[in-house]
């Protein structure tokens, strides 16, 4: 078996990807992999070697990622718009000996540190122009005679994951081949699912396990076209469903958000749309209302998080209860749990999940993995919920500090270390407040040392240094002090009153 075959069997003329108004049938995507997958093992890439992709949705990223795979190696998706010092310790910690950069990753990576990164001996560039010296073309090795794909069990590792997860600072997730088939099969037993014929209007980057498992892989694993889209803006969005009749649509809440209250929009954009799929955070009930009422647009809420490869649960196939995440999928295991074990339905209880999709544990990190994974294989995800007596699950809390911004994770203490760093800032609060298109944003309480004028502006200019866009505050509060409890330990929930 081998994750990169999921894209063996379908007709050679029918058409697997669109990107920038260029499509790419699945004959063409198939001799491309193949013959990267060939340049790659010229380099030396082997299996189990660790490939970085600092790629944005395009057709090098999925190239690239499959080519990979077929090699037996593992591929680490990053944000090729993530600042250098964010950049160097995920390299780093996963021995990146490979990576993909792009032309929208060329200016960052030109501010790397190689000294910080020297697991890394070759850099493949996909823009000529940008390229330095030492670097490889991709066209160049596009150019060599392919190789075959290689046999993998299912517990072979495919893919690091980075994500601050249920275990607090980023780590690397391990995924394996078996984990991302799995979901993909227990998606495909929902009624109503993506089909050969749906085109997927693909936003959600693809460096995020929603992205990737769920608009890509499940995508052209049953033959259907992955539009990749780059940026998201809400007019030529609806423009491109209409031109490419786009089918599937997910997104994460603050893209629906985005039409739900945009005045200038119809409703017959999003005549063709027979799937809106939202994950990644909880979706407000005021939007989903407004894009059944104005646009006709029923929303499937689902949960999940890249230790589950992602789907845990989904409103396919049932009838949509808003402010539900709906049902669990088939071939997923869930228990509500507290401190007396199992709760009643109605009572609030952590999700713990167990299935063939539940990932393998953080990379070289035992003692954060023994922390969400039981022995006989239950994930702990330290998010709260009830379940009601049909089987629909409701989110409440989470039980840990996590700020989920626009889907991704963002843990107080990795903001709260870099601007403690700055010369003016004494102590410093993080806490993530609602936001009504992100989710929730993240606010900083800031005792500044005496005398000093640092502004709000600056703070958010700093951070933005060392941080990725969606990590940083975007309010700055100062304070004469932050509430402490007897120990000395920040009390956050005292923040938000």
């Amino acid at each position: 078996m081998n994750l990169a075959s999921i894209i063996d069997d379908h007709a050679a003329d029918s058409i697997a990807l669109i990107h920038r108004g260029q499509p790419t049938t699945y004959g063409q995507l198939r001799d491309q992999i193949d013959r990267l997958r060939g340049g790659l093992s010229s380099l030396g890439v082997r299996d189990g070697d660790r490939v970085a992709l600092l790629c944005s949705n395009s057709d090098h990223f999925v190239i690239a990622y499959y080519a990979a795979l077929g090699l037996g190696a593992v591929v680490v998706p990053l944000n090729p718009l993530s600042p250098a010092p964010e950049l160097e310790p995920e390299i780093a910690s996963v021995g990146a000996s490979v990576v993909v950069i792009e032309k929208l990753s060329a200016v960052t990576w030109a501010n790397v540190d190689r000294s910080e990164v020297p697991s890394v001996t070759t850099v493949v560039t996909c823009d000529a122009a940008h390229a330095s010296d030492g670097d490889v073309l991709i066209d160049d090795l596009l150019a060599v005679e392919p190789v075959d794909r290689v046999d993998v069990d299912p517990d072979h590792l495919s893919t690091l994951m980075f994500t601050s997860g249920t275990a607090g600072k980023p780590r690397a997730a391990m995924l394996s081949h078996g984990n991302l088939l799995a979901n993909i099969g227990q998606s495909l037993c929902a009624e109503g699912h993506v089909v050969a014929d749906d085109v997927i209007y693909t936003v959600l980057p693809l460096f995020h396990i929603f992205g990737l498992n769920v608009s890509l892989n499940l995508g052209l694993s049953v033959g259907a076209t992955v539009l990749l889209v780059q940026r998201f803006d809400p007019v030529t969005a609806v423009e491109t469903f209409v031109d490419r009749s786009v089918t599937v649509l997910p997104g994460s809440p603050s893209m629906w958000s985005a039409f739900a209250y945009f005045d200038q929009l119809q409703g017959s954009e999003f005549a063709n749309i027979r799937l809106g799929l939202s994950g990644a955070a909880k979706l407000p009930i005021a939007t989903s209302q407004l894009m059944r009422d104005r646009f006709g647009v029923e929303i499937l809420e689902g949960y999940g998080l890249t230790e589950a490869s992602p789907i845990v649960t989904s409103s396919m196939g049932a009838s949509v209860r808003f402010g539900s995440v709906g049902r669990v999928l088939d071939g997923v295991e869930v228990r509500l749990v507290n401190v007396d074990g199992d709760i009643p339905a109605g009572d609030v209880g952590e999700i713990w999940v167990r299935g063939p999709n539940v990932f393998a544990g953080y990379f070289r990190d035992a003692e954060a993995t023994d922390a969400v994974l039981t022995e006989d294989g239950w994930l702990k995800t330290g998010d709260m919920a009830t379940v009601d007596d049909d089987g629909y699950i409701w989110l409440v809390d989470r039980a840990k500090d996590l700020v989920i911004v626009s889907g991704f994770n963002v843990y107080p203490a990795e903001v709260e270390e870099v601007l403690a760093i700055h010369p003016d800032v004494v102590e410093v609060g993080v806490v993530g407040v609602p936001h009504p298109h992100t989710g929730e944003a993240v606010k900083a309480f800031v005792v500044a040392a005496d005398g000093s004028d640092i502004d709000e502006e600056t703070l958010i200019e700093f951070c933005r240094d060392h941080l990725a866009r969606y990590k940083c505050p975007n309010k700055v509060l100062f304070v004469d002090e932050l509430p402490r409890n007897t120990t000395g330990k920040l009390v956050r929930r005292r923040l938000l009153d």
